[in-house]
């Protein structure tokens, strides 16, 4: 290759260079509704139909092991619709494996007004709970 040749292909170069670099989408900083959990958390709070994920959202889980062993688990649920929602809500209790122990809690029904948040406690009876798996579905 010639100087000729390479000097009337570097402007190209240098386009295709300067025009890649406009393809790549700009990263936008997380805003206030950015997931509040990792993706490991995904399997701790679970909707059981499509009306409950499209309108119960799962904003906080806080886990915590009490002085006799067994653990204690708090979930912030939000209502993201303007209605009131009748919801029925349990916890099944796992091993550190992630397979249920046979400790799980009895459906509860709760009420969330529109745009609400309410806290639900849960307390495994085994002390080899180590993970869980909150359920949530619209009441009947």
């Amino acid at each position: 290759m010639n100087l000729k040749s390479f000097l009337s292909l570097a402007p190209w170069v240098a386009t295709l260079v300067i025009l890649g670099g406009c393809a790549t989408p700009a990263e936008t900083p997380a805003g206030p509704d950015a997931a509040k959990y990792s993706i490991d958390d995904t399997d701790k709070y679970v909707a059981l139909d499509k009306a409950t994920a499209a309108g119960v959202e799962c904003t906080g889980l806080r886990e915590r092991i009490k002085p006799e062993g067994q653990l204690e688990v708090v979930a912030n649920l939000k209502n993201l619709t303007a209605g009131r929602s009748r919801l029925k809500i349990n916890c099944v209790f796992k091993d550190v494996k992630g397979f249920s122990i046979g400790d799980e809690t009895p459906f509860q029904t709760m009420e969330l007004e529109g745009g609400a948040t309410e806290t639900v406690r849960f307390t495994a009876t085994k002390v080899e709970a180590k993970r869980y798996t909150i359920r949530v579905r619209q009441a009947r």
